[in-house]
């Protein structure tokens, strides 16, 4: 590596996305911007019982390998993704081509097995338990599936797991061992996250599915798990360029940081994601005034969306009350171990057509949330620089800063905007 390679800006050339509102990026993108919720009464995830719990699960086509679905969702996102990117894979140096995938629940029928949950009851995930159960299967399989040799990732920090991989996948182009690299997330449905998190009283229920979840809004009651998988293609800038790549975005920074508090619960002074939001900003070289929205984590429980609040205010100081802060979670539900990175596609997406997704189901927001949260209806809004925050169990902070790509040739740009200058030293052959 040499000192060019790192400061070689890092950007995003290709996105995938599957929700409960859209089977690929651009249906979940209108989905989203309409304010489309897929949230509906569950059946099927036995041993849940039928209409117990809220979800948004998404619908896939019959016909398709019997096997853990969060395989098939981190599949059809990176199948994507590499479409969008238009990169030539029989001419890329897989060996410089990285992988990095969240860890997903494994097959635990075997688990079921031993506890004697009746037989029957127990969903059949399809293919060999053994080569399902790790989890790092699912960074294993996408690399496997396109034939990465670069470095592989795979990392469990519960909610933040998303932007763990954006961040680490980043990190290992930045470092050298890569030039270009597949990061993402994937979650399904499982009846062990769904049974703990109902004992934990954190679920949403409302007698209208469409309606109950509700982040910000002073009569929230919780969250409401979802479904689906977001994959990015990123990549040396320089790299890009030589391949004539569109792009979407420059990766700006992104920072990990712990709350040491408590497993579930949260720091309500949000000392931690304020100094989280400080040194994301610094590392960006951005200030306060820079950043026009941010992407919140905005679950809809009553600890979380105050404590974001707070950390938004402290952080950007009198310029919070010019952002635009809102949370899709409100019509996609919480995706948890792909939450972050679902959440950062419709962050980019949001960057490249300037459009703020709104906060659906917020009529009456909560006194102690002093910002902007857009809601019911997006708006039109010229984004240059998004932040997107990840506030997971465990005490993992994470954010991610992006830059909007603004040159008509090789990007995405709007139609008054000056052309991006780029420096002559990073036209060249990665």
């Amino acid at each position: 590596m040499t000192k060019d390679d790192a400061k070689d800006p890092v950007v995003i050339t290709g996105i995938g996305l599957i929700t409960s509102v859209g089977q690929d990026r651009e249906s979940t993108w209108a989905s989203i911007r309409r304010g489309t919720c897929g949230i509906r009464r569950m059946t099927g995830i036995a041993p849940i019982e039928d209409n117990l719990i809220l979800g948004a699960p998404v619908d896939l086509p019959d016909g398709l390998e019997p096997r853990l679905k969060i395989l098939t969702l981190n599949e059809i996102a990176a199948a994507e993704a590499i479409r969008d990117s238009q990169i030539d894979m029989a001419a890329v140096d897989r060996t410089r081509f990285g992988c990095a995938v969240s860890a997903g629940m494994g097959d635990a029928r075997s688990i079921f097995d031993v506890i004697d949950v009746p037989g029957g009851t127990w969903p059949v995930a399809g293919g060999l338990p053994h080569e399902q159960f790790f989890p790092c299967t699912p960074s294993y399989h996408v690399a496997h599936k396109f034939q990465l040799e670069g470095p592989r990732l795979s990392h469990s920090t519960a909610c933040a797991s998303g932007l763990v991989e954006l961040a680490c996948a980043v990190r290992a182009i930045r470092d050298g061992q890569c030039d270009i690299a597949l990061a993402g997330s994937a979650e399904a449905i499982d009846p062990l996250f769904v049974a703990g998190f109902r004992k934990m009283r954190v679920l949403s229920d409302d007698a209208d599915p469409v309606r109950a979840c509700r982040p910000f809004d002073k009569t929230r009651n919780g969250f409401v798990i979802g479904e689906g998988a977001a994959m990015f293609v990123v990549e040396r800038l320089s790299h890009a360029l030589a391949r004539g790549a569109k792009i979407y975005a420059e990766v700006l920074g992104c920072r990990m940081l712990a709350e040491a508090h408590h497993v579930t619960g949260i720091d309500m002074e949000s000392d931690a994601l304020e100094r989280l939001l400080r040194i994301t900003l610094k590392s960006s070289d951005l200030g306060p005034r820079d950043i026009d929205y941010v992407n919140c984590h905005g679950t809809g429980t009553a600890q979380n969306d105050v404590n974001e609040a707070r950390g938004i205010r402290a952080a950007f100081g009198p310029f919070a009350s010019r952002l635009c802060a809102s949370s899709i979670k409100s019509m996609i539900g919480h995706l948890l171990n792909a939450s972050g990175s679902v959440e950062l596609a419709t962050t980019t997406l949001a960057l490249r057509d300037g459009f703020v997704p709104p906060t659906s189901n917020l009529r009456s927001i909560d006194p102690e949330v002093d910002i902007d949260c857009v809601p019911l209806v997006g708006r039109e809004l010229k984004i240059q620089h998004a932040l997107k925050l990840s506030v997971a169990f465990g005490g993992h902070l994470v954010a991610v800063a992006l830059r909007r790509w603004n040159d008509s040739q090789s990007g995405f740009a709007y139609p008054d905007a000056a052309p991006k200058a780029i420096p002559d030293d990073t036209r060249r052959v990665a």
